[in-house]
């Protein structure tokens, strides 16, 4: 174990644990019940529990690369991410659901330059963006946008395609449709620290007003 996780973790134990610690004993023997649950990013600049200010117990998280959300497939093989939402949903009972990206996203990078040499000889990182082929592809060429502008426009663009992948799932849609599930869509400046929020009519992303 890195010693830069176990000071960590000391400071845990003598800093916010003793203030969280009857929290913590009420979660162990009753359980969690998050009222949202978060589809992120696994980079390391991103994490949902910081940006939100969560307490123990508050979100349920799921990260992947680009905070990517695949379609409805009960096909019998390995879906680590619809393993988790199938939980939250279907047990948990969440309330909401957050599909949260965030400025300069490795995967997204990835997906603007499919013809980069993958990093092993399963290229995973590439198969798995491949979700995003289509409108990858659309941004890409668009030569009027700078590469930042591009990379900008496709990690937004990609949070309203997950969103899209979560209504191919019949126990998010069925729970939408009857009003007892809302979808969200939001995207975390790592440089700025701003927070846009996807507007569910226009589908563009918003400052949230103060207060």
């Amino acid at each position: 174990m890195p010693k830069s996780l176990i000071d960590g973790y000391r400071a845990f134990m003598s800093g916010q644990f003793p203030g969280e610690s009857a929290r913590y004993r009420e979660l162990a023997e009753q359980g969690q019940t998050p009222e949202t649950m978060v589809i992120a990013c696994c980079d390391s600049r991103a994490a949902p529990e910081i940006i939100f200010n969560t307490r123990p117990g508050e979100i349920f998280v799921v990260r992947n690369v680009a905070n990517l959300v695949p379609p409805y497939e009960p096909d019998g093989l390995y879906h680590a991410t619809s393993a988790a939402l199938e939980f939250a949903v279907q047990s948990l009972k969440v309330k909401h659901i957050v599909v949260l990206g965030h400025g300069r996203c490795g995967g997204i990078k990835a997906a603007l330059d499919p013809a980069a040499e993958p990093l092993s000889p399963g290229d995973f990182i590439g198969k798995w963006m491949g979700l995003l082929a289509p409108v990858a592809e659309t941004v890409g060429a668009n030569t009027f946008m700078t590469g930042a502008e591009r990379q900008t426009a496709l990690e937004r663009i990609s949070i309203r395609h997950s969103l899209a992948n979560l209504r191919t799932f019949p126990c998010v849609s069925i729970l939408e449709r009857k009003e007892r599930l809302s979808l969200h869509g939001a995207w975390f400046d790592i440089s700025s620290g701003e927070l846009w929020v996807m507007n569910p009519a226009t589908g563009d992303f918003e400052r949230p007003a103060a207060g």
